[in-house]
């Protein structure tokens, strides 16, 4: 799930925080990660080397961000095991022999309940 993940991710980011989303594939939903500010926002560049150090800095922030989004989207949101898709309650069915997302269930005239629902 985590590599769905981190395929389908989208960097929502700007210069003072860190900030990602997810859309569901089957309704298209925009799950967003918790925004993480970045520790130099607001801070005014005095010189080219701290420009360097902050550019650096910016981006392993970012990289952890990204890391916790994942983590925190796998609490939010569900894997298709037939499809893998990554979708939102609304459209993740809990069946009985597998859980899955709702056009797999249609496909395969799987009936469940709505994980929204519950």
């Amino acid at each position: 799930m985590r590599k769905a993940i981190m395929n389908n991710m989208q960097d929502l980011s700007d210069k003072d925080r860190f900030v990602f989303s997810v859309d569901c594939t089957v309704c298209g939903k925009k799950w967003t990660s918790t925004p993480i500010s970045f520790s130099k926002a607001g801070e005014t560049v005095i010189s080219e080397a701290k420009e360097i150090v902050y550019a650096a800095l910016y981006q392993n922030e970012k990289q952890q961000a990204a890391l916790k989004a994942v983590e925190e989207a796998k609490i939010n949101l569900n894997f298709c095991p037939v499809c893998k898709s990554i979708v939102c309650d609304s459209c993740f069915m809990i069946c009985d022999d597998i859980d899955m997302c709702v056009e797999c269930a249609a496909a395969l005239h799987e009936n469940g309940e709505l994980v929204e629902a519950l």
